[in-house]
């Protein structure tokens, strides 16, 4: 059964507190407690956070002794831009021909 990338991508980034983690990532590699500073949860609460983005491929965790950083793996993120481009482009065609109509009704 094939999985369905980009609803796990944007299930991911439903969330505001996965968001601010990933954007928090796109500095560099970051520990769970560094990236649990900001946020009024526990590290659990934190951890949870870094496996849903983790299943969605969004991040990956490295192990270096005791110490485990996460870091934004931005391919998911492509993806996700590539088909909300479709849509953009789209309305953009859409106010393009709304502007040049009502351009022709006001030379009328």
């Amino acid at each position: 059964m094939p999985t369905d990338t980009l609803s796990i991508t944007f299930a991911a980034l439903a969330d505001p507190t996965r968001r601010q983690i990933l954007a928090m990532l796109a500095r560099g590699e970051m520990s769970v407690t560094q990236l649990a500073e900001p946020f009024d949860m526990t590290m659990p609460a934190v951890s949870k956070h870094l496996k849903v983005l983790e299943r969605a491929g969004l991040i990956v965790r490295g192990r270096e002794a005791q110490w485990r950083p996460a870091k934004l793996q931005a391919a998911p993120l492509k993806e996700a831009s590539d088909w909300v481009e479709q849509y953009r482009q789209n309305w953009e065609d859409s106010f393009d021909r709304l502007d040049a109509y009502l351009k022709t009704i006001q030379n009328k």
